[in-house]
């Protein structure tokens, strides 16, 4: 079957005669990449780690040049531009017995996610699968990441789910503080400047920490 110009795949024998099949996404995406530098990304890298449940029609692909978004039988494949120097925290991993991506690792989805929240469905999804992992989460190295990516909003958004969730030690948590400015920002940029102000981790919290805790609660029930 003929997914794009130059692109095809293969339809199991035991399929029969089909109009449609698309296999599994994932490795057409990376096809679709035709060994050009990318990762799964965003809310796709958070399906491979487990920390959403509902299955995915949009798949997201950072790549290193801008691509418009592809639609095939049903899915949706939408490339996020991005610089070289965001290309770290990267890992394979196996689809299939026979093949694999290259997706952000668990820590990186988590800085990804934190960055644009618009690409994984909002603060009270990444929070839900940030408390998900948080037993399997490197904090270290999280941390190291959300620095290296340099970017306030990430840091403020970390910190607060860090000391809302407990998960490090106040050590960890403050070594984040201290790379805050006096600028705040929304804690979930896609919903209105409203809400009280938290000085501590310079936030405007338009996502009320009861939701975001009743959130722990559904997942532990």
């Amino acid at each position: 079957m003929r997914l794009k110009p130059g692109l095809f795949i293969l339809i199991p024998l035991e399929l029969g005669k089909v109009s449609e099949y698309t296999g599994n996404p994932l490795i057409i995406g990376r096809e679709i990449m035709n060994n050009m530098n990318y990762f799964i990304s965003y809310a796709s890298a958070m399906q491979i780690h487990e920390m959403i449940t509902q299955p995915q029609l949009i798949f997201y692909i950072t790549a290193l040049t801008a691509r418009r978004p592809i639609k095939m039988h049903g899915l949706e494949f939408r490339f996020i531009h991005s610089q070289k120097k965001y290309f770290f925290g990267l890992m394979d991993s196996w689809i299939t017995k026979q093949e694999r991506v290259t997706v952000s690792d668990l820590e990186k989805t988590i800085i990804d996610c934190l960055k644009q929240p618009e690409y994984c469905g909002g603060l009270t999804e990444i929070a839900k699968g940030f408390w998900i992992r948080r037993q399997d989460i490197n904090v270290n190295k999280l941390i190291k990441y959300a620095l290296r990516m340099n970017t306030g909003a990430v840091i403020r958004r970390l910190g607060f789910l860090m000391e809302l969730y407990q998960i490090g030690n106040r050590s960890e948590q403050e070594m984040l503080h201290k790379y805050l400015t006096e600028t705040y920002v929304r804690l979930d940029p896609l919903l209105p400047w409203e809400g009280n102000y938290l000085r501590k981790w310079r936030l405007q919290i338009n996502v009320s920490q009861e939701e975001l805790l009743a959130v722990v609660r559904s997942e532990a029930t």
